[in-house]
């Protein structure tokens, strides 16, 4: 399994549906934004599939983040069929991300 780049509102609303996805808000040219990639990559390859994981680039799908009010990134949100469950703003690394997506 791996990040998933959401490229489309209709194909973010589809993958929020599922019973508990990450999606990690970012931009490019944030610093903390890069270093948090892989970091979801390592959780992936510790965990499989159990958590999918999306990005969406606020710079390109802005519609989606003024829906849920990102103003700073990276902001990481977990959902659980379509609801909001968890948000967390800023850099998270692997113990912290893995405690984060199990508590939510």
């Amino acid at each position: 399994m791996e990040v998933k780049h959401i490229e489309t509102v209709e194909e973010f609303d589809a993958f929020i549906k599922q019973k508990k996805v990450l999606v990690d808000f970012f931009a490019t040219w944030c610093g903390p934004c890069r270093m948090q990639g892989p970091v979801l990559e390592s959780y992936l390859a510790e965990h499989g599939d159990a958590t999918p994981i999306a990005k969406v680039d606020v710079d390109i799908l802005d519609e989606i983040s003024s829906r849920y009010g990102v103003y700073s990134i990276p902001t990481l949100i977990v959902f659980g069929e379509g609801q909001e469950k968890a948000r967390n703003v800023g850099y998270l690394p692997l113990s912290p991300l893995t405690r984060f997506i199990e508590k939510a």
